[in-house]
């Protein structure tokens, strides 16, 4: 279905209810499409038993960068 932007900015909750239940949410701008509400998918790389128990990887900087710019 297709919305306009000042539909979807007064019921936003209801067209994420409807994304994650899987129909398509469009939101229009003028007559053109804009923008495509879709769910986040919620299955990701794990590290077997020990996910989540590692903290965050290292992150290699080299010294002519800024790690704040990426």
């Amino acid at each position: 279905m297709q919305y306009t932007i000042s539909f979807a900015e007064t019921r936003l909750t209801k067209l994420i209810d409807a994304a994650l239940s899987g129909e398509e949410v469009l939101i229009v701008r003028g007559q053109e499409q804009a923008v495509r509400l879709v769910p986040v998918p919620t299955t990701g790389f794990r590290l077997g038993l020990k996910a989540g128990q590692f903290g965050r990887p290292p992150v290699f900087v080299l010294a002519d960068e800024d790690p704040d710019q990426w």
